[in-house]
Parts: structure tokens; C-alpha cells; sequence
């Protein structure tokens, strides 16, 4: 744990570098909240959360606020694999009028999918979406996650995620998504003595960032290489979130 964390500034260090010869091993994780595909301008726009997709060039991103009920409907999720060139995995997590939560897109081989039931009584259902991946002939675990708005919700969410951690380090692990966390010593040490930490980014509100609400956390620490807010035109509008991207050294 504590070799983790003192890794921070090695890490910090690479993130400063220009023109980073990364080896075929490298791979990118992305992150982002497409606020159910309505952006800042009031516009109900998949296409346009599609075309920020494609711009992170990330072979793995997790969303949050997917309305999962309009995708297979209106197969949104079509939609998503094809601008994109990618598998959509689904991971619906309130179920009243509307079924919304997280995903997983994709283009590495799924091996397996299961979900997290992080609902506190009182407050809005949550959940997570936990998924094996095949990258590059490694097995690797990633979690998206949308924590609640709660002080004291978080911090029961925030255990029960570290709780499906494996203790053995003998695998990849990603944890990744919204958790509205802006207040790193509150909840998030938690996360930072499990994972290492990963500095913090500023990506809401998208038209002019203040808070780290959206994170991207990878087991062993030194494997995240550089972490950067995806920060365009297009993503100002397209969500009232930037999204996150990370490059990852797989072992």
C-alpha cells in the first residue's frame, strides 16, 4: 500500500513529459458522464455524445447516465458502435421510469459482466458496472461507478466498491467514473491507500471546470502513465461533464 502511494510522484512526472515513446503494451481508459445525452445548450443530441467518444480515441470508456431503456429502444447503442467502432455493455441501475446507470464501451473482448448493487436506503438507486476485459492477452477488471450525492451515501458506496477488490495484486484493476467527490480527504483517502493516488482534474462544469468529480484510479499505480481531461469544442457542449482519459502500461 504504501509503495503505491509514493508512487504519485513518479507518475506526476510522467505526465509532464512531451512525446512519450509508449511500447505496444500501452492501451487508453476514458471516463465520462453524458448527462442522458442532453448537453449544455439544452440539446438532446446521442450523435453528438458518439462523436466525443470517437474523439478520446480510448479502447475502453465507461459513461454514467445512460438512459439504457431509450438505447435498446431506439438502439442508441447501435448508434454508439458504429460511430465509434465499438461493444456497448449495459449497466442499468434505476428502474422506475426510466432505466438509468452506467456502460461500458469497448473494443476489447468482454470475458465478463457483473453489477454492483451500491443503492443506500432513502436515496436515489446506484450501482456499478464490473467487467473482465481480454487486453492484449491480459485478463484486467474495471469498474464504472456513479456515486450518490450523499456525504455519508459515498462513503458506504465507496466501501462496498473497495470491498470486491481482490486483496491479491495478481491482475490489473480500473475503477473509473462520476463520484462526485470534490473534497479529496473526505472519502476519496479511502481510495488513494487501495489504488495509489491519481491527481485530480477539474471536469464539471464542462463549459468551465471547478470540480474533480470524474476519476480514473489503476491498480498497480505505476501502470497509469498520464491522465488528462478531454477538453474540445464538442465536449463543452455535448455534456455538462468533460470526460477523463488516461493511457495505461499493461504488464
Amino acid at each position: 500500500m504504501a509503495s503505491d502511494g509514493c508512487c504519485i510522484r513518479s507518475v506526476r512526472s510522467k505526465m509532464k513529459r512531451r512525446n512519450i515513446a509508449y511500447e505496444r503494451g500501452d492501451f487508453s481508459v476514458a471516463s465520462y458522464n453524458i448527462h442522458k445525452y442532453r448537453g449544455i445548450d439544452g440539446v438532446f443530441d446521442p450523435e453528438r455524445v458518439a462523436r466525443v467518444i470517437r474523439e478520446l480515441r480510448a479502447e475502453i470508456v465507461g459513461l454514467q447516465e445512460i438512459d439504457s431503456l431509450f438505447f435498446q429502444m431506439e438502439k442508441c447503442a447501435s448508434l454508439l458502435s458504429e460511430k465509434a467502432g465499438m461493444e456497448v455493455v449495459l449497466g442499468p441501475t434505476r428502474r422506475n421510469r426510466a432505466n438509468f446507470g452506467n456502460a461500458l464501451v469497448t473494443s476489447y473482448p468482454v470475458k465478463d459482466v457483473r453489477y454492483i448493487d451500491l443503492s443506500v436506503a432513502g436515496r436515489q438507486p446506484r450501482g456499478a458496472l464490473d467487467v473482465d476485459l481480454l487486453v492484449k492477452g491480459e485478463t484486467i477488471r474495471v469498474i464504472v461507478a456513479h456515486l450518490g450525492l450523499g456525504l455519508g451515501e459515498r462513503r458506504r458506496q465507496i466501501r462496498r466498491l473497495l470491498d470486491v477488490f481482490c486483496a491479491q495484486r495478481d491482475r490489473m484493476e480500473i475503477m473509473l467514473g462520476d463520484f462526485n467527490e470534490w473534497v479529496p480527504m473526505v472519502n476519496l483517502h479511502h481510495v488513494h491507500n487501495f489504488f495509489g493516488k491519481s491527481p485530480p482534474l477539474r471536469t464539471f462544469p464542462s463549459f468551465m471546470p471547478v470540480l474533480p468529480l470524474d476519476r480514473i484510479w489503476v491498480r498497480p499505480v505505476e501502470s497509469l502513465v498520464s491522465l488528462s481531461a478531454h477538453k474540445t469544442p464538442l465536449s463543452r457542449m455535448a455534456s455538462d461533464h468533460l470526460p477523463v482519459r488516461a493511457v495505461v502500461v499493461s504488464r
